[in-house]
């Protein structure tokens, strides 16, 4: 057998270029971005083979390696998971940085591939600078942090290593049933060890996304559940998106005329004016699909994880004798909720069960209820995006107000991209899909700063069409530094930025329980008394090269938004958001448990308690 004699970083970085993944007949590499910040644990060696093979795997400087490992996430998201990212930091804060990142990932069924220096093996030079050491373990180190949020763990402590993990590594994100972030660690003496590896190991291999097929038996289970239904329902969620099935959707759910409901992750699965699509469900949802929930007696539940906004703590299907089968790769997310469990690739999945159902087809007053229903909402979301004057406090503007712009004003292609805070659920009540895809809300971690930095990975997956990012003054705080990243490398998006002033929808929360506003706004905050102190946001993306400006009113935001398409580089508008006004805020008739307390100090909490505790009647048992 010929071999090549390779150190360990040359041996990771020629393998990682011979991945490529089949796409529609193309073939492309499966790494198609990388991301590195340089320190002394990943440049001396690793760097410089990232350099070497940079022809086939770019790598791009962030300024922050949490946001660098969140581009990198949403470069795979709006690649539907064919493509990956890999960021790459030093030992120490670099690595420890990107934790939060493998929890986005990990939480969302993601794949990123991190990979970060480690401590040296032979242990000589300890403690090495940033090296925590562990008083009772040697072998611990921080990259032990990453174990519970990744789906593989491997530190190279041997060069022979590679030629067992790497396989296992991308397989485990290439597997839609296992599919989320993989950490390397490379200790940084172990980095230049030479070894002869087999040349074979390095030949170019073509990866394709596997679809499970589904048992018939536990198909033909299903098929007799649902024919005894007389108010079907489908919940569509991101696994409809990641397996290219939105095509099977629209037909499974037209040829058996049953009613479909998006979770946040499956939102634009389904085009708005489908008369069967019954609008988003849950607690960041609509009462439409909040009603056909209450009322179905057979829930179908596609590639989702069935998350507690999706069902409302589970208070949302109303029907005491409401089965529901769960279709999924992942065992995990299968069985869960007492659901009877199909095992299996979306499009797969429905296609065989559409056969197996033949002509049979769902009661027609069914289906006029969910579109009578939707019907309802998209006039409640016309009101919310056309309030009337009055409805908020003088000179400031709601989210329902921007998105609703953005909805009329974007161009297919175009991706709308947000994150934490009040705007997944405004975008999600009030989003009107004229396409499919092309949406994002990363609300499965829920990761304030994941928006900025998220553009910008989307935008490496979207050349051709603007990325659109919403962003609260809270999230755009906490990390905004990729605003400067898509400028330096070129990757123009859309940034607007909603100040309302502090962590609005918090304290709307704090006050929706019967708390008082505190250390939310930042009105509410302790500090020196005098004139608020405010952030000039404008002035602030200007001060990182991008273009922007700060409207006065919402009436200039469709002039503005077309300078913004038309711009050559990032562009940032930042309108003033109105933080407490009832009608600033999105709402639907949906329970969502959180913890309150046993024993109460005044009126208004004990009856906030109380009225709390009667949605609970409605809360399914046992799941």
């Amino acid at each position: 057998m010929k071999t090549v004699r390779l150190t360990v970083a040359e041996a990771l970085a020629k393998y990682l270029a011979a991945q490529m993944i089949d796409i529609d007949g193309n073939k492309e590499q499966l790494f198609g971005a990388s991301f590195a910040i340089f320190g002394h644990g990943n440049v001396t060696c690793f760097g410089q083979q990232l350099k070497n093979i940079e022809d086939k795997i770019p790598t791009w400087r962030g300024q922050n390696e949490q946001s660098m490992a969140t581009a990198a996430i949403a470069y795979a998201k709006a690649n539907q998971r064919r493509r990956i990212g890999i960021a790459t930091s030093s030992i120490g804060p670099g690595a420890t940085n990107m934790v939060t990142a493998a929890g986005i990932a990990h939480t969302n069924r993601l794949p990123l591939l991190l990979i970060s220096g480690d401590a040296y093996v032979s242990r000589l030079p300890d403690p090495v600078l940033q090296q925590p050491e562990n008083f009772e373990d040697p072998s611990i180190t921080c990259n032990d942090t990453f174990k519970p949020l990744t789906r593989y763990w491997d530190r190279i402590v041997s060069p022979t290593q590679l030629m067992h993990t790497l396989p296992q590594a991308i397989d485990t994100m290439l597997d839609p049933a296992t599919c989320g972030p993989v950490f390397i660690g490379l200790p940084q003496d172990i980095q230049g060890v030479a070894y002869d590896y087999p040349e074979v190991f390095f030949a170019e291999k073509v990866h394709r996304i596997r679809r499970p097929e589904p048992e018939m038996v536990v198909l033909e289970e299903a098929m007799d559940i649902l024919v005894k239904a007389r108010r079907p329902l489908i919940i569509s969620g991101g696994g409809v998106h990641y397996s290219l099935a939105t095509d099977e959707l629209a037909a499974f759910a037209a040829k058996h005329n049953i009613p479909v409901v998006e979770t946040i992750a499956g939102r634009a699965t389904m085009l708005q004016d489908n008369p069967l699509n019954a609008g988003p469900i849950g607690v960041t949802g609509s009462n439409s699909a909040n009603y056909m929930a209450a009322h179905a007696d057979v829930v179908v539940a596609i590639g989702t994880r069935l998350q507690d906004f999706t069902t409302g703590s589970w208070s949302v299907f109303r029907n005491p004798e409401m089965r529901l089968v769960s279709i999924n790769v992942a065992r995990f997310d299968a069985v869960k909720h007492m659901s009877y469990p199909v095992l299996g690739d979306a499009k797969a999945c429905m296609t065989k069960l559409s056969a197996l159902l033949g002509d049979w087809r769902a009661d027609q007053e069914w289906a006029d209820t969910a579109k009578a229903q939707a019907d309802e909402w998209k006039a409640q979301v016309y009101k919310r995006t056309h309030p009337q004057e009055g409805d908020l406090l003088p000179g400031l503007s709601s989210y329902a107000q921007v998105i609703g712009k953005l909805n009329t004003s974007m161009e297919p292609g175009d991706t709308i991209l947000t994150a934490a805070g009040g705007l997944p659920a405004e975008l999600a009540m009030n989003w009107q899909n004229y396409q499919i895809g092309k949406f994002d809300i990363e609300f499965g971690f829920s990761c304030m700063g994941y928006e900025i930095a998220g553009g910008w990975g989307a935008k490496m997956a979207n050349p051709d069409h603007d990325v659109v990012v919403l962003v609260g003054d809270g999230s755009y705080m906490i990390q905004n530094s990729d605003i400067y990243s898509s400028v330096l490398t070129g990757h123009k998006m859309i940034v607007v930025v909603c100040d309302n002033g502090g962590f609005a929808v918090i304290n709307k929360l704090q006050n929706n329980t019967g708390n008082e506003s505190f250390n939310n706004l930042l009105s509410d905050c302790r500090r020196p008394d005098g004139e608020l102190a405010r952030v000039d946001f404008a002035k602030h993306a200007e001060a990182q090269g991008a273009i922007s400006e700060k409207l006065t009113s919402i009436d200039e935001f469709d002039a503005a938004f077309a300078r913004a398409k038309a711009a050559d580089r990032t562009y940032v508008i930042v309108v003033d958001v109105d933080p407490v006004s009832p009608a600033a805020w999105s709402k639907c008739d949906c329970w969502w448990e959180v913890g309150l307390p046993e024993v109460t100090r005044n009126e208004d909490t004990a009856r906030t308690v109380a009225e709390w505790e009667e949605g609970r009647r409605h809360q399914r048992p046992g799941v």
